[in-house]
C-alpha cells in the first residue's frame, strides 16, 4: 500500500515548482508553500489542489510531516535557522552541494532530497527517470525520504554528501557548461546571420552518440584529429570575439592533450 505524506515546500523557484506538482500528482498533500514573495508563492499554489501560501517561517502549526527546502544554496542555512516546525517534522534540502550538516545545528530529523536534473518553469520534466539522491541523519528519516522519492521516480539512490558534490561537479560540466557552449555557437551564428536551427540535428546526434557509445569514444573534430590548420583558421575568424577565441583555444589544447 502506498504511503502518502503531508509536505511543506520552502521556496517557489524552479525546483519547488517541479517537485510540488510531481509530489501532488503522486498523491501527497502539499499543505504549505513558503515564499518571501507571496505573489510568487500564490502563482505556484494555483497549480496545486489546496495549498496554504505563507511568508513566515514559523510553521509550528503546519500539518506537514516533511519540510522540503527547495531554495538557493546560499540561503539554506539561514532559512534552516529561522524555520520553526513541529517536533516530529523532517527537514530536507534539495541542494547538490550543501552537506547534510548544514541543517544539523537547527533540526534533529534532517535529510537530503536532491533531484539530479535541470529545471526551468514552464518546461515539463518527467521525474520518473530522474535520479533522486537521498541522505539522512537517522535511518528512519532515510527510509521516509526514500519512500517519498520512489513515489515520483524509479531512480532513487542513497548518496553521501561527498559523492553528491562530485556528482554536482560532473553535472555542471555535462549540463551547464555544455549549454553555455550552445549559447556561444548560437551567438556566433546570429552575428553572421545564420540560423541556429541548422545545428539542431548535429546537437541531437552528438548527445545520442555520447549516451550510446560513451563521450570518450564519440569525440570528433579538428582538435581530436589534431588538424592545426583548421584550428588556426577558426581562431582567425574568432578575433572579433576575444573571449570566444580564448575558450576555443583552451578547449582545443585540452582536447589534444586528452587524446595524445
Amino acid at each position: 500500500m502506498s504511503k502518502f505524506y503531508k509536505l511543506a515546500i520552502i521556496g517557489s523557484g524552479n525546483v519547488a515548482w517541479h517537485l510540488a506538482r510531481a509530489l501532488e500528482d503522486a498523491g501527497h498533500y502539499i499543505t504549505d508553500i513558503y515564499s518571501r514573495r507571496l505573489s510568487t508563492g500564490r502563482e505556484l499554489a494555483r497549480q496545486l489542489y489546496d495549498t496554504n501560501v505563507v511568508n513566515s517561517l514559523d510553521l509550528r502549526n503546519s500539518e506537514a510531516e516533511i519540510f522540503i527546502l527547495a531554495i538557493s544554496d546560499d540561503n539554506i542555512e539561514h532559512v534552516a535557522q529561522k524555520l520553526k516546525i513541529p517536533a516530529y517534522g523532517i527537514v530536507a534540502h534539495t541542494s547538490g552541494t550543501q552537506p547534510l550538516e548544514v541543517l544539523s545545528e537547527y533540526h534533529e530529523n534532517i535529510g537530503i532530497f536532491y533531484p539530479l536534473q535541470t529545471f526551468s518553469k514552464g518546461i515539463a520534466v518527467d521525474l520518473d527517470e530522474v535520479p533522486i539522491c537521498i541522505e539522512a541523519k537517522h535511518q528512519s528519516t532515510e527510509k521516509t525520504l526514500t519512500t517519498l522519492g520512489k513515489s515520483i521516480s524509479s531512480e532513487v539512490y542513497t548518496v553521501h554528501s561527498d559523492d553528491r558534490k562530485i556528482l554536482h561537479i560532473a553535472a555542471v560540466f555535462a549540463c551547464n557548461f555544455s549549454n553555455h557552449m550552445l549559447t556561444i555557437s548560437e551567438e556566433i551564428l546570429e552575428s553572421h546571420e545564420i540560423d541556429f536551427s541548422l545545428l539542431h540535428p548535429l546537437i541531437v546526434e552528438t548527445i545520442n552518440k555520447a549516451l550510446s557509445a560513451g563521450p570518450l569514444q564519440s569525440q570528433t573534430g579538428p582538435a581530436r584529429r589534431k588538424d592545426n590548420d583548421t584550428i588556426k583558421q577558426h581562431l582567425k575568424i574568432l578575433r572579433y570575439r576575444p573571449e570566444f577565441r580564448k575558450i576555443y583555444k583552451l578547449l582545443s589544447e585540452n582536447l589534444k592533450d586528452h587524446y595524445s
